[in-house]
């Protein structure tokens, strides 16, 4: 599949940063369109305001951790509502959405330029490496801020994507774009949301081959995963080769699996080729 070689992650965490800014300006000009923020989302349950409410909440969240200036507090917020990794997020996610409501919603496009603009702000000039608390996804749980750039460049990708569906306006991801958001940040995530009950007694190892992206191992063993990126030469049960798009928006509920496959955007191959669909089971999207 061609050389591999080893990736500069400060060089990366800026190309992450800059995409980032792109997109927020993307972002809010397609909230600057929108007149009725009350209409469906592309994310079942959720209006385009419930989205855009929830992502202006993300930018707020990560900007406050990286401060650490006490602008959120999640001890109050996720009292009683402890649980599984997928279970707090869903908590957290369902607190977002009343953040911002009413005649507020009609400042969406303001609101999150500014707030996303303040995480880069704030953010700069610090090393990709520095850990970002993010109790949301569990008790003294830190990533690194290159995670968590990954992370908003994600939310600020796929939640944009709903905003448009339920607008009808046009929202592309960039397949650049998603695969930074697959080597920044979900070589982090990936074992945050593993499923261990369904991993128990599971030994599977998956090559994830991304076409002009990062190639990642995961090898998944009793009720844990590892994720290597850029790994060398070693044996797998199965390779999923994918365009980053694809397998940014299949991972995250936006593409059904099966019609990436028709339109040639995803292939499973090696030894056991019929256990890709097991990745997305044992490793669930929040």
């Amino acid at each position: 599949m061609g050389v591999v070689t080893a990736f500069d992650p400060v060089a990366e965490h800026e190309r992450t940063r800059a995409a980032l800014e792109g997109a927020v300006g993307r972002l809010a000009r397609l909230a600057d369109g929108i007149d009725a923020w009350e209409v469906p989302s592309g994310l079942p349950g959720w209006s385009v305001g419930d989205v855009g409410a929830h992502l202006a909440a993300v930018y707020l969240a990560y900007r406050s951790a990286v401060t650490g200036d006490g602008g959120v507090d999640w001890d109050g917020l996720l009292t009683g509502r402890e649980g599984s990794f997928g279970e707090r997020i869903a908590a957290v996610n369902a607190l977002s959405v009343g953040l911002i409501a009413g005649e507020e919603r009609k400042r969406l496009g303001a609101i999150l330029a500014e707030r996303g603009a303040a995480f880069l702000r704030d953010s700069a000039g610090l090393a990709p490496g520095t850990p970002v608390p993010a109790p949301w996804y569990g008790p003294g749980r830190t990533v690194p801020l290159a995670a968590a750039t990954g992370l908003v460049l994600s939310e600020t990708l796929l939640h944009g994507l709903d905003i448009a569906r339920g607008a009808r306006r046009p929202w592309t991801v960039p397949p650049a774009e998603a695969a930074l958001v697959i080597g920044q940040a979900m070589v982090t995530m990936m074992p945050l949301a593993l499923d261990a009950e369904k991993a128990k007694g599971v030994r599977i190892a998956f090559d994830l081959v991304l076409k002009g992206g990062p190639r990642l191992a995961v090898d998944v063993a009793d009720g844990a995963v590892t994720v290597t990126r850029d790994p060398g030469p070693r044996a797998y049960d199965c390779r999923i080769v994918a365009s980053p798009t694809a397998f940014l928006l299949v991972s995250f509920g936006r593409l059904p699996i099966w019609k990436a496959i028709a339109r040639g955007r995803m292939r499973a191959g090696g030894p056991r080729p019929w256990l890709a669909t097991r990745l997305s089971r044992l490793i669930t999207a929040p």
